[in-house]
């Protein structure tokens, strides 16, 4: 386990020595990995730092105006809204290796644009030890490490946690003071709904996953998963009132985990299940079908794609 307190003094010292005197922007996704990142780089260099939030219309219900909030103590915070760009950036594509390298690219791409704009030569990501060995394996490719595009104009780029675990970038998030909401935040993936999708992501389909992956998270936050989630897989015949509907199956799936490595469904009761089930039919007409995935990892990974 980490020494928390050495750990933050070291990389505090090696991010200011790394940067020195210029700027840098930050990827922040309000997501406990990004943020305990942003904490240590803005502790580091302070003024010199841009934290960036894009808003790439694939985020949780309510994410954007969650992270105004949270970091509005960073004057120099800057969320870009970039939904219609990265949309037509995946326009077309059904390739899950396809998707995750678009979206890294895009997201460089906005990174870029804000770093030309403040004068900043380096990138701090959040990057963590699970993203680095299944990018740099064959199980995925994460948008901020195997999904980087091969030109990146940036003099460097800055991951002061790439040795942890999520259980680690916790401990340090606690001792960094961050809020709750931030330090025990259920982990969501940096390609955000687009990796809950199966096939091509549309309007549509982004639509009920971000109301379906809303109502998971409420239902089962008493039962304390590692990450849950739910995840629009295609359409099947069902029926509502005396309609015949082709609806949108939606998977709901729970585990429980140390560090993502490895994870176990969730033993989720009935009653839970069918109050999920529920909702997500009765809040959403397009859906017809909801699914509770028993598989753990391996052989399945957490995300869908």
């Amino acid at each position: 386990m980490v020494d928390v307190d050495s750990f933050v003094e070291e990389k505090v010292d090696e991010i200011a020595t790394e940067v020195g005197d210029a700027n840098a922007v930050i990827a922040l996704s309000g997501g406990v990995d990004s943020s305990t990142a942003a904490a240590l780089a803005y502790e580091a260099i302070g003024d010199q730092l841009t934290p960036v939030y894009v808003d790439t219309g694939l985020m949780r219900k309510g994410e954007t105006e969650q992270l105004r909030e949270t970091f509005d103590y960073m004057d120099s915070l800057r969320i870009v809204q970039a939904k219609d760009r990265f949309l037509d950036a995946l326009e077309g594509i059904t390739d899950p290796e396809e998707k995750r390298h678009a979206i890294g690219e895009q997201f460089i791409r906005e990174f870029e644009t804000v770093a030309r704009e403040v004068d900043a030569d380096y990138l701090v990501q959040g990057t963590i030890y699970p993203d680095r060995i299944e990018s740099e394996g064959t199980i995925k490719s994460h948008h901020n490490v195997g999904g980087l595009p091969d030109v990146v104009d940036f003099e460097g780029i800055v991951e002061p946690m790439r040795d942890l675990y999520k259980d680690e970038v916790r401990e340090v998030a606690r001792d960094l003071d961050l809020e709750a909401i931030i330090a025990e935040r259920m982990p969501f993936p940096g390609p955000g709904l687009a990796v809950r999708i199966i096939g091509e992501v549309t309007e549509e389909k982004l639509a009920v996953a971000r109301e379906a992956n809303h109502v998971v998270e409420v239902e089962l936050e008493d039962h304390d998963p590692w990450q849950a989630l739910a995840a629009v897989l295609g359409k099947a015949t069902g029926v509502k009132g005396d309609n015949r509907v082709h609806g949108w199956v939606v998977a709901v799936r729970s585990v429980e985990s140390r560090d993502g490595m490895t994870a176990r469904a969730q033993n989720v009761d009935w009653e839970t299940l069918q109050r999920i089930q529920s909702r997500i039919t009765g809040e959403n007409e397009n859906v017809a079908r909801v699914l509770y995935d028993v598989t753990h990892k391996p052989p399945a990974t957490i995300e869908y794609e």
